[in-house]
C-alpha cells in the first residue's frame, strides 16, 4: 500500500515536473500566454495601460529596444505582456546579475528569456532574429533616479556596441508616469548611493503601487548607421528618449496629477476648464474691488 502510494506520488515531484517541461516545448509557450493575460488585465484594470507607437517595433526580425527603467521595471512586464498577445513575439531581456541570485528566479528567467547579457550574447539574441529590451540606467537609475526623469546612464555604451555589431534598429521607450507609480524615499539618498556601491545589489527603500496613469512610448527606429561611434550612438538615442519625456511627461511628476490622468479626457478638459473659469473670476472679483 505504503509503495504504491509512494509511486503515485512521485509523479508530482518538482524534478519529474521539471523534466516533462523541459521535453514539452508547448508548456512554456501556454504559460507565458497564461501569465501574459494576467499582467496585462492588471495593466488595463489598475493602470488604464497603452502602448503608443506599437508600429514601430518591427513585426519581424530583431530590433534593441532601449528604455528608461523605473523604481521597478513594472512597464516592461507590461509591454512584454502586451507584445506577446498581440503580436505573438516575446521581448528577450537583460537582467541585473543579482536577480539570478534569487531563489525561483532561474526558472522565471528561462521561461521569459531573461539573462544577465553580455555583448556578445546580446548580439546572439539579436542575430537569431528576435527583440532585446536593455535599459543603460539598468538599477543604479532604477534607486537614484527621481521624479525629474533625468537619465543616470553613467556613460555605459553597452547597449550601442551591441547594436552597431549586431547591425539591428534602436527603438527608444519610455512609459509616462512611471516615477509617479513607484518611488524611493526621499531621505538618506547618499547613504544608499555609497551603500549600493559596496554591495551592488538595490537597498534603497521604495514606496508606492499608486494606480496611475500609465502609457509605454516607442519612439521611431534609429537606423543602423555604420558611421557612428558607441558613444555618438548613445548620445543619439538618449536624445531620443528624453525628447519622449520631454514631450509626453509632466516635470517634476505628481502622483495626484498622474491619478487624475485616468480620468477619460472630456472630464479632465471639463476639469481644467472649470479650474481656469475660477482662476478668472477670482481676478476679475479682485480687480472689481481694486477699483
Amino acid at each position: 500500500m505504503a509503495l504504491q502510494f509512494r509511486s503515485k506520488f512521485t509523479h508530482y515531484q518538482p524534478q519529474v515536473i521539471m523534466r516533462a517541461v523541459q521535453t514539452n516545448r508547448n508548456f512554456w509557450r501556454v504559460g507565458r500566454k497564461i501569465v501574459a493575460a494576467i499582467w496585462d488585465a492588471h495593466a488595463r484594470i489598475y493602470h488604464g495601460y497603452e502602448v503608443i507607437g506599437m508600429d514601430n517595433v518591427p513585426q519581424e526580425g530583431p530590433a534593441l529596444i532601449v528604455y528608461y527603467h523605473g523604481a521597478i521595471p513594472i512597464d516592461m512586464y507590461y509591454l512584454n505582456s502586451r507584445m506577446l498577445l498581440q503580436r505573438e513575439r516575446l521581448i528577450y531581456t537583460i537582467g541585473d546579475r543579482f536577480l539570478f541570485k534569487l531563489p525561483g528566479w532561474g526558472t522565471i528567467s528561462e521561461a521569459f528569456h531573461v539573462s544577465p547579457g553580455t555583448v556578445q550574447s546580446c548580439v546572439s539574441i539579436l542575430r537569431d532574429g528576435n527583440l532585446l529590451a536593455i535599459s543603460p540606467g539598468g538599477v543604479y537609475e532604477a534607486q537614484f533616479g527621481d521624479h525629474y526623469y533625468e537619465l543616470l546612464w553613467r556613460n555605459r555604451v553597452g547597449f550601442a556596441k551591441v547594436a552597431q555589431e549586431a547591425k539591428v534598429p534602436i527603438i527608444p521607450c519610455f512609459t509616462q508616469n512611471l516615477r509617479e507609480g513607484f518611488r524611493q524615499v526621499g531621505i538618506f539618498r547618499t547613504f544608499f548611493m555609497r551603500l549600493y556601491n559596496k554591495v551592488r545589489i538595490p537597498v534603497y527603500p521604495i514606496y508606492g503601487g499608486f494606480p496611475v496613469k500609465f502609457r509605454t512610448y516607442l519612439g521611431a527606429p534609429i537606423p543602423y548607421d555604420e558611421s557612428l561611434t558607441p558613444q555618438e550612438l548613445q548620445i543619439k538615442v538618449a536624445t531620443a528618449i528624453e525628447d519622449l519625456i520631454n514631450k509626453h511627461q509632466r516635470l517634476p511628476g505628481s502622483i495626484l496629477l498622474a491619478l487624475l490622468d485616468r480620468l477619460p479626457a472630456c472630464l479632465r478638459r471639463q476639469r481644467n476648464s472649470s479650474v481656469t473659469a475660477s482662476s478668472s473670476s477670482s481676478s476679475s472679483s479682485a480687480k472689481s474691488k481694486s477699483e
